[in-house]
């Protein structure tokens, strides 16, 4: 294929993405109340299955009602006149993306995919679907885990005597930026083995920065959670067992 087929040929698989994209906004963007209701404002309930399972969690490790969620302290409200309308947008636009990641995926994997050899079409065959459990993992686990850590840590967060009055909008930045990042953070195996193929990353290389992500990852986790052990832990584990699948999947997939 010339320059201008390769031109041609991305044109039209991102086109077959943003079509998706826009289905899957458009479908969450109808379904309002479901969308809103039991999902979004899910995490404003006191009977939300995350805190009754640290609360649970709490009791078995013997932390007494440490991680348990007794109050909601915060209220929501919207402050301009398109205030709610806005964030339905932008809640659609990145459910969007998220419903069709799999798809966006598999057009970007089409693309590269002929220019890769037979051995290695082999290697990766699957790379689909490793992808996007990996990313609807990491979806669940940030809103499930790091968005409600969040929202109650900021929420709750106080100065004086000023009450947390907190703009809707602000609220659903929280929920679908921490949910669609931790998604995209749970590629980092994924872009690892594409990265050691071309031989721009080496497992010798990770290792060596090992203490240096560890570091990096407490840092983030106690940034993102209440000021406890046991939430920077939560945080914390999955993205270490990440880094170290990605030192062996960097192994196992260096170039010949």
């Amino acid at each position: 294929m010339g320059f201008m087929d390769h031109l041609e040929e991305l044109r039209k698989r991102l086109f077959y993405s943003v079509l998706a994209v826009a289905a899957g906004a458009i479908a969450l963007f109808v379904a309002k109340d479901w969308v809103f209701e039991t999902v979004l404002f899910a995490p404003r309930r006191l009977d939300f299955i995350a805190y009754r399972g640290w609360c649970a969690l709490s009791e078995l490790v013997g932390a007494g009602d440490t991680l348990c969620v007794t109050e909601i302290g915060y209220e929501l409200i919207t402050t301009t006149m398109a205030g709610a309308f806005t964030a339905h947008m932008l809640v659609s636009l990145v459910g969007g993306i998220i419903v069709a990641f799999p798809f966006v995926f598999l057009q970007g994997w089409r693309f590269v995919k002929p220019a890769l050899r037979e051995e290695e079409r082999r290697v990766a065959a699957g790379v689909t679907w490793a992808a996007s459990g990996l990313f609807f993992t990491g979806v669940l686990f940030g809103y499930f885990i790091v968005a409600p850590l969040s929202l109650q840590f900021f929420g709750n967060y106080t100065l004086g005597d000023v009450e947390a009055r907190i703009a809707v909008m602000s609220y659903v930045k929280t929920v679908a930026s921490i949910s669609l990042g931790s998604g995209l953070v749970f590629q980092l195996p994924v872009a690892v083995y594409f990265l050691a193929r071309l031989g721009l990353v080496t497992a010798d290389f990770l290792r060596t920065y090992r203490r240096h992500a560890f570091v990096a990852n407490l840092v983030f986790a106690a940034v993102i959670t209440p000021p406890d052990v046991v939430s920077q832990v939560l945080v914390a584990i999955p993205i270490v067992v990440l880094y170290e699948a990605s030192i062996f999947i960097a192994a196992r997939a260096r170039r010949p």
